[in-house]
């Protein structure tokens, strides 16, 4: 199966080991911040509410999600517990892996390096690592990094991958170099010449950190320290590294590798998308702050920001998934049900997933963290997506003072 900025590095696997996660406890909070004007806070409050409660009542461990407002009001809502034990609640704005979502603070850096004049995504992968991408039909010298940042390159991905508890235990902590992920993909054939088609590729990725430290020197992730996370002030956001811990404080997430096992928790590891594809820890509140700052145009120069929303079609395989959704160049759009589109990416590690959207002008987002989800079948795997884009949509469309707006 074609892994997705949904399903992907990890988050595919739900379907493929058939992942269960915890029986939902229900009980949903919501705050805000005090001052914020009445009725239009209220009616965003209940919705958000509603729209959490309705993730876990399809078998979500835990939910938290947050809106940043227009005026930098912030609404917080949660559901379910953080661990099945001592069925703690779910902090409002607890630590989680966010995966995927990493792909787009890699793509800022990238743009920020082609805004320098440092490299053109019209570069070739081989002008800045020859020989890396060679062998059964890959060719390093008809790839760009354009092609890398939009899946259109047609590199195949071959992840480790956990088969079983037994598995999970014996693996959870090892590690792999961004070559030994590369040399794992150069043993397939392309899945499709490069600039052809669209098919969705962590790899692309691992190559873009590889790049970056090419040009700078420096490893994807300081960079992603030095140009964004510090600049924004984004305190909780981070690469581990190599711990396979989170700080406190985090939701436990669970999985079950085959049904009637059961259920695991997998809340410690390292995993193995930790080279650009995926790899931070953050939080609610500084992925909202970072996406609003992007798309808000603090990041980027408005000619880079434009080449980043030049957007293509996702592949049929994402459509049921991302209805309407297309992919920039490390940022996907996504219609939005009042009119008008929003921006964002998604991704799942190991039973967290993360999803976060923003208004087109920068000055309203919402990011929800997920920790588990009972999929026994590509179709609850679905249901949860459905749900959790109905939150997305709902939180964007609204007005900041006086409620909702639909045509």
């Amino acid at each position: 199966m074609t892994r997705s900025p949904i399903l992907s590095p990890r988050r595919g696997r739900f379907i493929r080991r058939n992942l269960a996660l915890a029986t939902v406890v229900a009980g949903t909070l919501f705050t805000s911040v005090p001052g914020a004007s009445a009725a239009g806070r209220h009616d965003d409050q209940v919705q958000l509410r509603r729209d959490a409660a309705a993730i876990t009542a399809l078998g979500v461990t835990g939910v938290q999600a947050r809106v940043t407002t227009r005026d930098g009001r912030n609404l917080t809502a949660i559901s379910g517990v953080a661990d099945l034990k001592g069925r703690r609640p779910v902090p409002r704005n607890g630590y989680f892996r966010i995966a995927s979502v990493t792909k787009t603070f890699v793509a800022t850096v990238i743009l920020q390096l082609a805004g320098d004049g440092k490299l053109s995504l019209d570069d070739t992968v081989e002008r800045w690592l020859p020989g890396a991408v060679a062998g059964k039909g890959n060719d390093g010298r008809t790839i760009t990094i354009r092609q890398l940042l939009q899946h259109t390159s047609g590199i195949h991905d071959d992840y480790p991958d956990y088969t079983s508890a037994k598995d999970f235990y014996r693996n959870r902590y090892d590690t792999y170099t961004p070559e030994q992920i590369v040399a794992r993909a150069m043993r397939h054939r392309p899945d499709f010449q490069p600039g052809k088609e669209w098919k969705y590729s962590n790899t692309g990725y691992v190559l873009l950190g590889m790049i970056i430290k090419r040009v700078t020197g420096n490893p994807w992730h300081e960079e992603v320290r030095n140009r964004i996370v510090r600049p924004l002030g984004l305190h909780h956001t981070f690469w581990p590294g190599t711990s396979p811990t989170l700080p406190r404080p985090h939701a436990k997430t669970y999985q079950r590798f085959k049904p009637g096992e059961p259920l695991v928790d997998v809340t410690e590891q390292v995993g193995s998308g930790t080279n650009g594809e995926a790899g931070l820890v953050s939080t609610t509140a500084d992925l909202n702050r970072f996406f609003r700052a992007l798309l808000g145009g603090r990041l980027l120069p408005p000619a880079q920001l434009a080449q980043m929303k030049q957007t293509i079609p996702v592949g049929k395989e994402f459509e049921q998934l991302m209805p309407g959704g297309r992919d920039g160049l490390g940022l996907f759009s996504r219609p939005l049900s009042c009119g008008g589109t929003y921006w964002g990416h998604e991704g799942g590690d190991s039973g967290w997933i993360s999803t976060v959207g923003v208004s087109a002008d920068g000055r309203r987002s919402v990011t929800v963290s997920l920790s588990g989800v009972l999929a026994d079948s590509a179709d609850d795997v679905l249901r949860v997506v459905q749900a959790q884009s109905t939150l997305i949509d709902n939180a964007l469309c609204t007005t900041p003072d006086i409620g909702r707006q639909r045509r």
